[in-house]
């Protein structure tokens, strides 16, 4: 009996090893699936900014994507992201910088997005618009976001940019990024985003301590809501995916996890 126990138990833990090997090697070969990663701009920059973020995930091995969005509607925007992610070969991470964040929001149903993560970004629910995050706190005195022009398009005050947008950056910096600026169709800020698949994929939300275009209050209040994994990068602006490359790259890679 002594031995038939022992060659019982001998097998119990072999099939137990095996199982536990087993796991762990499933749960590594779906971390490494997750090697794509779409990088969307928001309001007033383009995708030039994300050259540090690229430049360390590309490094390490990522497929990175640069969605260049034409900001002229929440439909316009998402059609380019929606095509970048046909585009990939497996799973993505889905990142949006600010006004991005509405963005991917409105595909984050699409089948590849694996993950989101918002980088000072906006995360309005189904049949929410930005417009709705906007009124919920004060505007911080550098802000310099204007009034629509003629046009209906939005733009920065150049006079603003430096101290509103990208404080943490070189002052000629900004100012080259405030004449380069990309202005904002103003509908777009009005427009309710029509999924929100947050509910049911993992996200991540940066907060810049010091952004003083987004007051942070918002932020939070966001990715409380969301239950997404918060990083607060202490004194950065809301040009932080510009001023924290490592920092941003960081949780993009946890959220490939």
């Amino acid at each position: 009996m002594k031995t038939i126990s022992k060659k019982l138990s001998l097998l119990f833990s072999a099939v137990i090893a095996v199982l536990f090997s087993t796991t762990i090697t499933t749960a590594q070969t779906t971390a490494a699936k997750i090697k794509n990663v779409v990088l969307v701009h928001g309001a007033f920059v383009d995708g030039s900014g994300w050259k540090g973020v690229y430049d360390i995930l590309t490094k390490k091995g990522y497929r990175v994507t640069i969605a260049q969005i034409p900001l002229t509607s929440l439909q316009d925007d998402a059609a380019v992201v929606k095509k970048a992610l046909d585009r990939q070969d497996g799973a993505a991470v889905l990142v949006g910088h600010s006004w991005g964040g509405t963005v991917i929001t409105e595909v984050s149903a699409h089948p590849k997005v694996a993950s989101l993560v918002y980088v000072t970004a906006f995360q309005p629910d189904n049949g929410e618009a930005t417009t709705k995050w906007l009124g919920t706190a004060p505007a911080l005195p550098e802000n310099g976001i204007l009034p629509p022009d003629k046009d209906g398009l939005v733009y920065y005050d150049r006079e603003k940019f430096h101290k509103g947008f990208a404080a943490d950056l070189p002052h000629e910096q900004a100012i080259f990024m405030a004449d380069a600026q990309k202005p904002i169709a103003a509908a777009s800020f009005g427009t309710p985003v029509t999924a929100a698949a947050w509910h049911n994929k993992p996200s991540f939300g940066i907060v810049p301590t010091a952004d003083k275009s987004i007051n942070p209050i918002i932020l939070r209040n966001m990715y409380q809501r969301s239950g997404a994994a918060v990083t607060e990068i202490k004194g950065a602006s809301h040009a932080v995916f510009v001023s924290h490359p490592k920092e941003v790259a960081d949780v993009i890679i946890a959220a490939s996890r």
